[in-house]
């Protein structure tokens, strides 16, 4: 595993430290890799839907905007998290 010096603001640290009070996690690293982590599989999910509007659009599966399935998946995977 790489070791990696970083810097928070003062309430970012307090909000770790809270957690790791909290012994949501252990560490501060186990906090911080937890949240890539999650920032990751968000992002892939997104490009997942981007990809899955643009093939509709093209191929006249909907007639709803890009914008407005954006929006209601995005709604649905938030009621899943």
């Amino acid at each position: 595993m790489k070791r990696q010096s970083i810097s928070f603001t003062e309430p970012n640290d307090n909000w770790l430290k809270i957690q790791i009070d909290n012994k949501e996690y252990s560490s501060k690293s186990e906090l911080v890799n937890d949240l890539i982590r999650q920032a990751r599989n968000q992002q892939n999910e997104v490009d997942w839907i981007r990809i899955k509007i643009d093939k509709a659009e093209i191929s006249g599966f909907s007639t709803d905007s890009k914008t407005k399935i954006l929006k209601e998946s995005m709604a649905r995977l938030n009621e899943h998290l």
